[in-house]
């Protein structure tokens, strides 16, 4: 580091402007390099008094959460140097310096702590691989072409999809491939000047404990982004992935389809979807067509584009970003909206209600149709029974509605509850294959739905579905991540059931509410950035552990469940790993959780309207009308109670 950078440095440490862990990073990294653009950058947020900036690229080391890395890769401040030669309007040319953001840094240390990671634990013959691929995000191509160098120079081999794909389509060729494991460099649904790395299993599952803390004891333990290459006949080599791994990809995708013939008799259904400028047309449009739907894009969002030019959020919960869509919609009398965000592991939709209106659905009630459609499916089929359905299951998160738990009760099926992140559910399935004789399981992934679904239903659990609030569905063990390609095809289904029964998938909704009761969810997520918020964040998640409720909203707690230091258990008796999440229930059935999240600078509020019991009837049709009401009016004073009571704590 140049002196002169030091003392100045040294002296906003001072003055309380620069915070100790800011300048320990920064020391570490200009030390630990040589590219100039380093130094450069962090000399002019320092001379330029942006003490702010240069806390929030270097308060900390990015580290693995429910989503791996995840950081900005264009900082709030672009410094001349990062953007270089490109133009005021386009992306900066150089990524954004720092520890605590996405750039040629953290994805070379990244990569090198995975690869060190797989080169200590491999013991099959050759070389160890990782598939690897990236969506549309800024920077993407570049990272993507890093880590298949460092891996290569390493002496690890690469199979690598050089045009964007989606998450699932990652995990899926890492189990079609065999590949020892995999990297998707995608920041899923966050604003546009965010990236992200996400590391996966020989399982295609995304890296859970032991595995992940081992991989970042690696990354910690790097100096730098400098190496000495292997020798070249020690190298690994790359292999360019494609059109026939989506072909492959799609091929088990129509597995997902219950009843073809329904979707024969219902091929007037019209379909609208869109990728918002993601991976997601490169797949799920083309296998809705193939599978019977009618289905047309949304032409303006077509486009791959990292900027997401045509909505403020690229995330198919809000219906922001669904407006283009639904707007087409209704030109064309269309029937159900569908998109994806970026990475095309989320999934969100739109669909006309009794009174013909679009309708934006919530991901727990999205999840809990297309649940309740499988075990429907499977029982009228006699996959499932009495004497079987105790070894089928749904896996959801803890803060996914229990709506679900109502429905699988109904069918006899049990469900398991995780921690949020699909890797947790992941990790069910994992538990479930690993059950399967060896004998029988070494050539499990090349068998069909059918065959892997028997082995299952003899030795283990069959995974029916499993999904969480955040618009992630799985619906099949082919690959182990949420699947928005997968999840079209099934809601897609769903729509087209409910509209043999000459209903719309509302009212195919009602009439869930109407056997189990009014199930209502919603969220509030409080967004604190930079250095000053993740200390805030951390601190008012703390307080309700030291600090838990005893009454919100006039009602007594009854409960009070600590993630982060209680031990738990799941439905399966495994121990739930810690994490600082805490999960009220109130003595009136209602309920909310708090956790900071995993991937943004936010800490989310889960607000829950449960019934206490069932109707002991089906409800009417005014019963239910007068149960809405009732329902959305406590919920909605919960939710104000919570705010409010959070505001407080907050200070």
């Amino acid at each position: 580091m140049d002196t002169e950078l030091r003392a100045q440095l040294v002296a906003a440490i001072a003055s309380n402007e620069l915070l100790q862990t800011s300048f320990d990073n920064i020391h570490e990294l200009l030390d630990a390099s040589d590219n100039p653009v380093y130094e450069t950058a962090v000399s002019e947020l320092a001379n330029d008094g942006q003490w702010r900036e240069l806390n929030n690229r270097f308060f900390k080391k990015l580290a693995f959460g429910t989503g791996g890395l995840r950081g900005r890769s264009i900082g709030e401040i672009i410094t001349r140097v990062e953007q270089g030669s490109a133009a005021a309007y386009e992306r900066p040319e150089h990524p954004c310096v720092g520890t605590a953001t996405l750039n040629f840094y953290n994805i070379t240390k990244a990569t090198l702590g995975l690869v060190k990671q797989l080169k200590k634990s491999y013991t099959g013959e050759g070389k160890p691989s990782i598939a690897l691929a990236r969506d549309t995000r800024f920077f993407g191509k570049a990272f993507a072409e890093c880590a298949a160098k460092v891996a290569n120079e390493n002496g690890v081999d690469i199979f690598l999809f050089p045009q964007p794909r989606s998450t699932p389509e990652l995990s899926f060729a890492v189990r079609h491939l065999g590949t020892t494991a995999g990297i998707v460099l995608t920041a899923s649904h966050n604003p546009p000047h965010d990236n992200g790395f996400k590391a996966y299993g020989r399982d295609g599952a995304q890296l859970v404990d032991p595995d992940a803390s081992e991989v970042i004891a690696e990354v910690n333990s790097i100096k730098g982004e400098n190496y000495e290459p292997l020798l070249a006949e020690q190298q690994g080599r790359t292999t360019e992935l494609g059109a026939e791994m989506d072909e492959i990809y799609m091929e088990r995708l129509k597995s997902l389809l219950l009843n073809p013939e329904l979707v024969k008799s219902k091929s007037g259904l019209k379909i609208v979807f869109t990728n918002i400028h993601g991976t997601g047309g490169t797949i799920a449009p083309h296998i809705l067509r193939r599978l019977g739907f009618r289905c047309d894009t949304v032409h303006e969002q077509d486009s791959e584009d990292g900027a997401f030019p045509t909505v403020k959020s690229p995330n198919p919960e809000n219906a922001e970003a669904l407006q283009m869509g639904i707007d087409q919609a209704e030109a064309s009398n269309a029937d159900v909206v569908i998109g994806t965000d970026p990475d095309s592991d989320r999934m969100g939709v739109a669909v006309r209600n009794g009174a013909g209106d679009m309708t934006l659905l919530t991901g727990n009630q999205i999840g809990s149709l297309i649940a309740y459609y499988r075990l429907e499916m499977f029982t009228s089929q006699g996959i499932l029974n009495e004497g079987n359905c105790d070894k089928a299951t749904l896996v959801k998160t803890f803060v996914t509605t229990e709506l679900q738990q109502a429905i699988a009760d109904s069918f006899g099926v049990s469900v398991v509850n995780t921690l949020t992140g699909f890797k947790y559910i992941g990790g069910k399935l994992r538990k479930y294959e690993n059950q399967i004789p060896t004998k029988l399981r070494a050539q499990y992934r090349n068998l069909s739905d059918e065959k892997t679904r028997a082995l299952r239903l003899e030795h283990s659990k069959f995974f029916v579905f499993g999904g969480e609030e955040s618009y992630g569905y799985l619906g099949g063990d082919f690959l182990r991540d949420k699947d928005g390609n997968g999840a079209a095809v099934m809601f897609a289904e769903v729509a087209a059931y409910a509209n043999s029964l000459s209903i719309t998938a509302v009212e195919l909704l009602d009439q869930l509410y109407a056997k189990h009761g009014v199930y209502l969810e919603g969220q509030h997520a409080e967004t604190l950035t930079g250095a000053d918020g993740a200390d805030k964040i951390q601190r008012l998640a703390q307080t309700y552990i030291d600090r838990p409720p005893t009454e919100i909203d006039g009602t007594s707690v009854e409960r009070v469940r600590d993630f982060a230091n209680q031990d738990n258990v799941d439905e399966e008796g495994d121990p739930v790993p810690k994490e600082k999440m805490v999960f009220v229930d109130l003595a009136d059935g209602r309920a909310f959780a708090v956790r900071p999240s995993g991937t943004e600078p936010k800490i989310k509020y889960y607000v829950y309207y449960r019934p206490k019991s069932a109707p002991a009837a089906v409800l009417s049709d005014e019963q239910l009308v007068a149960a809405k009401i009732s329902a959305e009016a406590s919920f909605g004073s919960l939710k104000e109670a919570i705010v409010t009571d959070m505001r407080s704590r907050l200070g």
